[in-house]
């Protein structure tokens, strides 16, 4: 198995984007990706989405946007694990470069969900759920996230404030990424008076609907130079990509309140990079509600079971923290276009990981994970990055 780098990288920012198409925003982000790489053909294109089919009637997608963005004839596919795409698309990459099959493969991710009404983004989100057993009996993803939440304070007896400190590093963060959704810094006030979206969850404990999509351009280690002539940058190594399933309806887990997918997923990667939690200098994680953080942390073994909350400090996941997260403002500021999530993640570890994270800059990283939930934790991907 060969070694794989990025050598590109590319966003568009994330937002309400009335005028853009899905393709016009994929567009934009490979644009940057390839400009980025030097390139200007690949062998393969691999992206992350998972409403095109439901919101925009438009499936085939991949294609659409390799031959609208000046790249037809080579192999495209689009790939779909609900929130996970992103991340599911650049697993698909790393193997193709991995197995010798590809040599220059980009990976994307887009999403478009503020073309449609409330009522049908919602549905549309909902069918990451299990259609019979759950989505057919009204539930939303907020609503599962607000049941998980619900019987995590009742289980652990943890306050209801416990979550703020989760959403304020993140708009603290977002407050200084200029691709972020909202770049405004919140307090505690602003947090406890939000309004209530689903019992216990309010406005700030979850991520907002919005479009935009990134880019990556994936070569073998051993090629990584030829790609960075010029760059002041240069290249970042995927040392471990991997991936893992837990049932798709949240009742039928043996512990609700354990990500097991998350776990798995993060003790295969460990093995990959020969690595532990302690080497890991900051945590991208998938912050699409409050819960999720506090959930993550414990399964990746960066807290203990019913104690993951208690991170939610400063001194602990803030830029100059223990375990820094969400250090460009996560989903909940940067933005959570669904199937591009992953992508930004990545994108964003490239950042740091190259000291171009400006005022958000994490002290002389290393080793740098992400981390994309799809479901409720149904698909969970992670992929450890090193310099």
């Amino acid at each position: 198995m060969r070694g794989i780098s990025i050598v590109g990288i590319g966003q568009t920012p994330v937002g309400e984007h009335w005028n853009l198409s899905a393709r016009h925003l994929a567009h934009s982000a490979l644009s940057a990706a390839m400009q980025d790489a030097n390139i200007d053909r690949a062998d393969a294109l691999f992206v992350g989405n998972m409403l095109s089919g439901s919101l925009l009637e438009q499936e085939h997608l991949a294609t659409l946007i390799a031959d609208f963005s000046g790249l037809r004839g080579v192999e495209a596919a689009k790939v779909e694990a609900a929130c996970a795409s992103g991340a599911a698309a650049l697993r698909v990459g790393c193997m193709a470069v991995a197995s010798g099959m590809h040599d220059v493969v980009i990976v994307a991710g887009v999403e478009k969900m503020t073309d449609t009404p409330s009522g049908s983004t919602t549905a549309g989100l909902a069918t990451a759920a299990d259609a019979e057993y759950e989505a057919a009996h009204g539930i939303t993803f907020v609503g599962l996230n607000a049941l998980l939440m619900q019987r995590y304070l009742y289980e652990y007896n943890v306050p209801l404030d416990a979550f703020a400190g989760f959403s304020i590093n993140a708009h603290r963060n977002g407050a200084n990424n200029p691709n972020a959704m909202f770049q405004r810094a919140i307090g505690l006030k602003e947090y406890v008076n939000a309004p209530m979206i689903s019992t216990p969850i309010n406005m700030m404990d979850s991520s907002p609907v919005c479009d935009g999509a990134a880019a990556l351009v994936l070569v073998p280690t051993e090629r990584a130079s030829e790609f960075t002539v010029g760059q002041h940058r240069g290249a970042v190594q995927i040392l471990a990509s991997a991936s893992a399933t837990d049932t798709l309806a949240v009742h039928d887990r043996k512990d609700p309140l354990f990500l097991e997918a998350a776990y798995l997923s993060s003790q295969k990667a460990y093995l990959q990079g020969g690595i532990t939690p302690d080497e890991i200098d900051f945590f991208e994680l998938h912050d699409a509600f409050t819960i999720m953080s506090a959930l993550s942390l414990e399964a990746t073994g960066f807290a203990r079971r019913g104690e993951g909350w208690r991170m939610a400090s400063d001194v602990e996941i803030g830029i100059g923290g223990r375990l820094p997260i969400s250090t460009m403002g996560g989903l909940k500021s940067r933005g959570h276009p669904v199937g591009a999530t992953g992508v930004y993640q990545i994108v964003e570890t490239v950042l740091q990981l190259t000291g171009q994270a400006g005022k958000n800059q994490v002290k002389n990283p290393r080793i740098g994970m992400a981390q994309n939930i799809g479901g409720s934790g149904a698909t969970i991907v992670t992929h450890i990055l090193g310099v």
